[in-house]
């Protein structure tokens, strides 16, 4: 079933190096910023110029680089690029000093810059970013450095940069998501495991399409990833290598089926589904011991288990109250409390890596929404509603949301989907073909 090949340019995003450089000392505080918790945002006028080649094969990278920049930052919804016709100074030298009156001429409120130098396989990018109207610079000037494979990465942290120096929250753009990639019509449907950047671009397969495949998860650091396949004709567990795509089973007990797993923060731990005699419990697995424990006894179905940041909790979706609801129990097993309380069912519910909310699908009157709600089961959200949405996972800064949404009808498909907490900016995400099961990688390192 599995495709044992590594994946080059995976090896090569993770191989990247990066450093700082003090080239220009941080100055006095500057005064742009987005509150994202606003109810209303007004985008953040901003200007990235291509970026400066330094040296004569460096030319289509500076232009690349900035593209994706921009890309990044205004397919956030928060921000909104001049463009280059409107600009009335031109940046040629990375060091030359900022002509602020010409970029506030154009309203441009936050400028950036960089450069470009290549080298053999090698490429360094440095960058530095400018609030126009206080006349500063906004921290100290960056420098990316690694192989011409991985320029892209270098572009998303650019971007993150920028994007955590003006929000004040933490980047998400140089992460990696794992899905499902589907091909074929829809009552015979192949799926194959893939791996993309969180935008779309760079995808690598990373099993076949002999066998199906679902929910695969991402561990706390990247380097593994979980998923459920019916290799053996049931559900069973297994656990990938992202390194050169080993993988193994995890809990092969015979007379039972295993699906749904997710990773503890400690990255060491599993918590799953495992059904024997048409009841499905939560158990949890020492992926080095091979240990088991079971953390709920109930004749009801237990699945979607999700830790909270700090590995003390587990929400999960079960119906032991006759219906589809939300329970959040200690990680050890005991008690569950309902925190779903709406009308509809609630399920797949997701906890955020900031932990202040839990994401979910909802099904209601025959719609489905993608939703957020407190730990305590409080301000409930509903950020989307369609034919079917479902899955939500995370972004590595806890503020957007990615999941899947299926078309109806006989030609009906599956695409991947982004989504802001606050509802907004709801966009498509590209992929070759029809996608589900989307899972966020953390930010890579």
């Amino acid at each position: 079933m599995i495709n044992h090949n590594p994946i080059a340019r995976l090896g090569c995003l993770l191989a990247l190096c990066l450093g700082l450089i003090a080239a220009v000392p941080q100055l006095a505080e500057a005064k742009i910023k987005i509150t994202l918790d606003d109810p209303v945002i007004e985008p953040l006028p901003y200007a990235v110029p291509d970026f400066i080649a330094e040296n004569g094969g460096a030319g289509k990278l500076a232009h690349d680089l900035a593209r994706v920049v921009a890309d990044d930052l205004t397919g956030t919804g928060l921000f909104r690029e001049i463009g280059s016709d409107a600009y009335i100074s031109k940046v040629t030298s990375f060091d030359a000093p900022v002509s602020y009156e010409d970029w506030k001429a154009i309203n441009a409120q936050a400028l950036i810059t960089g450069s470009v130098s290549a080298s053999g396989d090698q490429v360094v990018v440095k960058f530095r970013l400018y609030d126009v109207f206080s006349g500063q610079q906004m921290g100290e000037g960056l420098q990316f450095a690694g192989s011409v494979k991985s320029w892209r990465r270098m572009a998303h942290k650019v971007a993150d940069a920028a994007y955590s120096r003006i929000t004040g929250e933490g980047g998400y753009f140089d992460s990696r998501v794992v899905y499902v990639a589907e091909s074929g019509p829809k009552d015979a449907r192949q799926k194959r495991l893939a791996v993309m950047d969180y935008d779309g671009a760079n995808v690598a397969y990373l099993t076949d399409s002999k066998s199906i495949v679902l929910a695969p998860r991402f561990s706390p650091t990247g380097d593994r990833i979980l998923f459920t396949s019916y290799a053996t004709g049931f559900p069973r567990i297994y656990l990938m290598s992202t390194a050169n795509l080993s993988t193994r089973v995890l809990d092969e007990q015979q007379g039972t089926m295993t699906f749904a797993p997710r990773f503890a923060p400690d990255g060491r731990t599993v918590v799953f589904s495992l059904e024997k005699d048409g009841n499905a419990d939560l158990y949890s697995l020492d992926t080095e011991s091979g240990a088991t424990q079971q953390l709920t006894n109930a004749p009801s179905i237990e699945t979607a288990p999700s830790f909270s940041p700090d590995g003390s909790q587990i929400v999960f979706e079960s119906d032991r109250s006759g219906t589809q609801q939300i329970y959040v129990m200690p990680a050890g097993g005991g008690d569950p409390v309902r925190i779903s309380n709406g009308q509809g069912r609630y399920g797949t519910p997701v906890w955020s890596p900031r932990g202040d909310f839990i994401a979910f699908t909802k099904i209601n009157e025959g719609r489905f929404h993608i939703g957020v709600i407190r730990t305590d089961g409080s301000e409930e959200r509903l950020l989307t509603a369609s034919f079917l949405d479902e899955g939500p996972t995370w972004a590595p800064n806890g503020r957007v949301i990615m999941f899947t949404r299926e078309t109806s009808g006989a030609a009906g498909e599956a695409s991947l989907y982004s989504v802001d907490i606050s509802g907004r900016n709801l966009h498509q995400i590209p992929t070759e073909g029809a996608a589900s099961d989307p899972a966020w990688s953390p930010l890579l390192q």
